[in-house]
């Protein structure tokens, strides 16, 4: 075996195994003893009724996208929905900003046109920007060793992963042998150590498998080696794209902001999760040794509504804002990031196609096809976005997501805080994704004008 792999062949196994996931003869009496317990949780409430003209949905659109509207408040009355915001531009212009419904579901507060909402692995988009404007200024280049930047990341076999291995979930790093608490997320210096010392557990470059809690933390090391200040992602965030954009979005949330702003996640109901997954991936939360389980548990002592998470820098999930602020940053990167100095050469590395390892787009921990890029996810069967292979983005848990399409000039954000269950393609994002192109393709026709008659 490659030096550079560390974990057993019992574990890495075949492509089709889905890396570390156990038997499902394992697994049965276990799956159905919780099952039976979480089917007595769905019986509580789980929504309320939103009734057409109730006057709970707010914002403007652009004339020509009125559907969109109307689609927005279909959510409410017909998907579920009940606290939502999505703004779109076109062009550079907003021409899509709504928002509706409530920010705390238990006091019925309104969802205010300033409400920050936790929007999971969205972040790690807005992270990857900051690594894009890095490569703008020549200070990365996307093919170089990790190791060049950073030299403690060479160890224990990483000497040869590539910046673009690396952020194209390809390092083998998905998770870590030492588990860490909030404590060690504060710890900068101190979690640089730990995340140097880790093994791959493949042979990097030869597979992928989303590093969803431990992306981010790679790159906020690693940026803070590019930078020449030495800034944390969030914070070279904040001066280098939140500022020059005007937009308020955070990778660790100030203290100052009062906690009345951000909207209180609905977690999701256990049952409809464990029933709308594939039974590989309901299989694997229920096993502390999969892959998928132990990827996702860090930190270990907190969970996805622990308040402490929001003051935190953790680029892969943390990240809180306003969900204009996504689709403005998007925006940017599809229209030529003139305010923000962004190269020809770096949005021509991230419109390009997926980059897929040797052993093709199966994910080792999502156990089904996935197509990355430099941070960003790719469109492909699913997730589909954008109108060409163009589009990059991130979707988080629970169906938000941003994304920009460069064909178009679009940037889109959307995000919920009644957390969906599915991996992709939420109905209710969909639904949205799908009528501002259908007006985007009116205006275009407008725009044009009337054909020429035929002589």
């Amino acid at each position: 075996m490659d030096s550079r792999v560390s974990a057993p062949e019992s574990e890495i196994q075949n492509p089709k195994s889905k890396i570390g996931f156990p038997r499902p003869s394992h697994l049965v009496p276990r799956t159905f003893a919780v099952l039976g317990v979480l089917l007595l949780l769905s019986c509580l409430p789980s929504r309320i009724a939103v009734k057409p003209g109730t006057g709970i949905i707010h914002g403007q659109v652009a004339p020509g996208f009125e559907e969109v509207a109307a689609e927005f408040e279909r959510n409410f009355t017909e998907r579920g929905e009940y606290d939502a915001a999505c703004c779109v531009y076109l062009r550079g212009e907003k021409v899509v900003d709504l928002w509706g419904g409530y920010r705390d579901m238990r006091t019925r507060a309104p969802w205010e046109e300033n409400t920050l909402v936790p929007v999971f692995s969205v972040t790690k988009g807005m992270a990857s920007m900051c690594l894009a404007l890095c490569h703008s200024r020549g200070w990365l280049d996307f093919d170089l060793p990790v190791a060049f930047y950073w030299p403690e990341f060479g160890s224990s076999g990483k000497a040869d992963i590539t910046v673009r291995e690396l952020l194209g979930h390809q390092a083998g790093l998905p998770c870590l042998d030492v588990p860490l608490r909030m404590k060690d997320l504060e710890d900068f210096d101190s979690l640089a150590v730990i995340l140097a010392r880790q093994k791959p557990l493949w042979e990097p470059g030869t597979r992928h498998g989303y590093h969803a809690a431990t992306l981010g933390l790679y790159m906020n090391e690693l940026l803070r080696r590019l930078d020449p200040a030495h800034r944390t992602l969030g914070r070279f965030f904040q001066d280098e794209i939140a500022r020059p954009l005007g937009i308020e979005f955070y990778i660790g949330l100030p203290r100052e902001v009062p906690d009345e702003r951000v909207a209180d996640i609905v977690m999701l109901n256990p049952v409809k999760v464990a029933l709308s997954m594939p039974w590989r991936l309901t299989s694997g939360f229920l096993c502390r040794r999969s892959l998928i389980y132990r990827s996702t548990m860090i930190p270990v002592d907190a969970g996805l509504d622990d308040a402490r998470l929001r003051t935190v820098e953790q680029p892969s999930a943390d990240g809180i804002g306003e969900v204009r602020a996504i689709a403005r940053a998007y925006s940017e990167f599809a229209t030529g990031g003139q305010t923000l100095g962004l190269s020809r050469r770096t949005l021509a590395e991230l419109e390009g196609p997926p980059v897929e390892p040797g052993q093709g787009p199966l994910d080792a921990v999502l156990g089904d096809s996935a197509y990355y890029r430099l941070g960003f996810f790719k469109p492909g069967p699913s997730p589909a976005f954008g109108s060409s292979e163009a589009a990059f983005g991130v979707s988080g848990l629970g169906g938000s997501t941003g994304f920009a399409d460069p064909d178009r000039q679009v940037g889109f954000a959307y995000a919920p805080i009644r957390l969906g269950y599915r991996l992709s393609d939420d109905p209710r994002l969909k639904a949205l994704q799908d009528v501002v192109y259908r007006c985007i393709a009116r205006v275009e026709d407008a725009d044009a004008g009337p054909a020429p008659a035929e002589e």
